[in-house]
């Protein structure tokens, strides 16, 4: 598993990177997304911390707009991970609110007027400026759905299992209330521990990034 995550790394070592602010045009519309945190290394390259990808057509641009601009995080699973973290390590009780999801009429009648908007606005500013001054990615082109979905679990399953990919000492995720992103190094939830790359899918994961004009 070490050997197959160090070529990972080392495959997507080759594709470009972007910072904020980012152009969209630059970026495929479908695709996915491996994210690197600045101090996060792994295998002689930045340590993969993220990996994502979008279900509906042409939207892996949204999708990233949704976690380094747009200051909702009932949109970003993401930004709600990173804020958590914020809030926990500091103590603060308004984690509890942060963790209402307001997306629906319905928990917006039952919680909205017990949330202090202007803090609200605070911890989504603080995770913006996170993401923003010290997060990279790098996108592979995958314009089919259930390749892109298969892809992105490979890949998830594949780190997730390395020993070497392992958090620095310093690392935000750290602070996480949620077990599996302190133990993972990862700021996912879903799709660890499964299956990971076989060499044909490996293999066509090659292809993908080969694929990709820069």
């Amino acid at each position: 598993m070490s050997a197959r995550c160090h070529a990972l790394h080392q495959v997507s070592a080759q594709l470009p990177l972007y910072s904020f602010p980012f152009d969209e045009r630059a970026i495929p519309e479908n695709g996915i997304y491996l994210l690197f945190e600045e101090g996060e290394n792994a295998h002689g390259h930045r340590r993969i911390v993220r990996i994502g990808t979008h279900t509906g057509d042409r939207q892996l641009r949204s999708r990233l707009r949704q976690h380094f601009i747009q200051e909702n995080k009932d949109r970003s699973i993401f930004r709600k991970n990173i804020g958590r973290a914020l809030l926990h390590r500091a103590n603060d009780p308004f984690l509890t609110d942060w963790n209402l999801d307001l997306t629906t009429a319905e928990a917006r009648r039952l919680h909205a007027t017990r949330i202090d908007t202007a803090k609200q606005r605070s911890v989504e500013a603080l995770v913006s400026h996170h993401l923003q001054s010290s997060c990279r990615f790098t996108v592979i082109p995958v314009a089919n759905k259930t390749e892109r979905l298969l892809m992105e679990s490979r890949m998830i399953s594949t780190v997730s299992a390395c020993p070497l990919c392992k958090p620095s000492e310093g690392w935000l995720g750290l602070s996480s209330p949620v077990a599996k992103i302190r133990q993972t190094g990862l700021w996912q939830i879903n799709e660890l521990f499964k299956q990971p790359f076989s060499d044909d899918e490996f293999a066509a994961f090659e292809s993908a990034v080969r694929a990709f004009e820069f």
